[in-house]
């Protein structure tokens, strides 16, 4: 099975990264506190920004799949695109 791939403008691709990094920070940052032996709930709130963090950026590319890559198969008949996105949904909502 082929993989699909998307491009992306710059605009998008320069702000998925910078919040991929953030978030690849905040990851190093809960390391350290772990190496750190730090208190639990401190670490566990940084997990939860993390999970929030994570959150966001899925919100963002769930949108910008939506009006490009979604909207783009529709109107080329790909209606089993909508299948695709259902499974999708369901995953992010677990």
């Amino acid at each position: 099975m082929e993989q699909k791939k998307k491009i992306r403008d710059e605009k998008e691709y320069k702000d998925l990264i910078k919040h991929l990094n953030r978030v690849e920070g905040q990851i190093r940052g809960i390391k350290k506190m772990v190496e750190e032996n730090r208190y639990c709930s401190d670490i566990l709130i940084q997990t939860s920004a993390v999970n929030a963090s994570l959150n966001s950026f899925n919100k963002k590319l769930l949108s910008n799949h939506i009006k490009s890559c979604v909207v783009e198969d529709i109107r080329n008949g790909k209606d089993e695109v909508i299948d695709d996105l259902l499974k999708i949904l369901q995953k992010l909502m677990k």
